[in-house]
């Protein structure tokens, strides 16, 4: 973080010495005595500045840009993300309300920040994986070189979700001693320790605090590349309460099929094609819907659904468009060794 501070007496030397020691960024951010953003500086800034005849001895609150992009901690802002996207900005500072720096973005490794915490069920026993699963988590089993679990983790990293909540069993000291609690990965991880069953969704019943409104439930056996930032737009968008990530299942009817009106012919499809929609494993949704959850109960995603459809709240379908495989059985795992040489994977 220092390296790209500067205080604002500091001379416009010192500031083009530490730009010239940070060619990955080329920006700094110039605080006063508190460390309070006054404003940013870049190469352009000071090239500006010096055609406009300013000089070396000028302070550098004259060469800065006061009005710099920036986000603000605890506050989702969709309209400053695509602003950020479309310049093309790769440094970007997330201000707490006091004006000092609470975290720095690069926005080359950072695809948006959404405001969702995120829980990954991780506590199966994965029994229609033996012998693999014998004395390795599933979640931990390799893709290509890499655990499972670590393409689920990045994919999270890129969307800017980074307190997660992994729930844990079988083998679960394996798996917290790989992921420890994520600062090497710059995420915050913390754990939830079944001592019981509790479905697909009941962990989540067991979280103390969750940081942001909106909550991201997701199995930890999947391998996708699924944008998560056009699923929570489309759950804000819709002002759904519940978003399910599905995946497309074609079915092909080799014979012509007739359409009835009781005993009478009304129509025929020769050999159709039908597309139905299966639970993909993810999910988001309001953090007040928890209380819905029965703490320390077995629960699956399924009954939380059909609890939300009795009480009337709006649940969104959002088919998946990219790669998407739940690495279930030998064969899903197979496929998944072959499919990640080709698939190129942006985690």
């Amino acid at each position: 973080m220092e390296d790209i501070l500067i205080h604002k007496t500091a001379s416009l030397r010192e500031a083009l010495i530490k730009l010239n020691k940070n060619p990955k960024f080329l920006t700094l951010f110039i605080v006063d005595e508190n460390n309070k953003v006054l404003g940013s500086l870049t190469d352009g800034d000071i090239r500006r500045g010096l055609i406009s005849g300013l000089g070396d001895s000028t302070s550098l609150t004259e060469f800065m840009n006061s009005t710099f992009i920036h986000l603000i901690a605890g506050f989702h802002d969709r309209n400053k993300l695509e602003l950020i996207k479309s310049k093309n900005l790769n440094l970007v500072p997330i201000l707490n309300s006091n004006g000092t720096i609470n975290k720095l973005i690069n926005f080359h490794q950072t695809k948006t920040i959404l405001p969702l915490d995120a829980v990954i069920m991780a506590g199966g026993k994965g029994k229609r994986l033996l012998p693999l699963t014998a004395e390795t988590p599933k979640p931990l089993l390799k893709i290509g070189n890499r655990p499972i679990l670590d393409y689920n983790l990045s994919l999270l990293k890129s969307y800017g979700v980074n307190s997660i909540h992994l729930s844990v069993n079988y083998l679960s000291e394996q798996i917290e001693k790989y992921v420890g609690n994520g600062s090497d990965r710059d995420l915050s991880v913390s754990y939830i320790h079944e001592k019981n069953e509790l479905g697909t969704i009941g962990a989540v019943s067991l979280v103390s605090k969750f940081e942001n409104d909106y909550v991201l439930v997701m199995n930890s056996d999947l391998l996708t590349t699924i944008n998560l930032e056009a699923m929570f737009n489309e759950l804000c968008e819709c002002k759904g309460d519940l978003i399910v990530a599905t995946t497309g299942y074609r079915v092909e009817v080799p014979y012509g099929v007739v359409e009835t009106s009781g005993n009478e012919i009304v129509g025929l499809k020769e050999k159709p094609t039908y597309t139905y929609y299966s639970n993909a494993g993810i999910y988001i949704f309001k953090k007040e819907l928890i209380s819905l959850i029965p703490v320390n109960e077995f629960f699956n995603a399924t009954d939380f659904i059909q609890e939300l459809i009795i009480q009337n709240k709006k649940i969104i379908n959002h088919p998946i468009t990219g790669y998407w495989l739940d690495i279930g059985k030998h064969n899903d795992y197979e496929q998944a060794q072959r499919d990640i040489e080709q698939l190129h994977f942006d985690l």
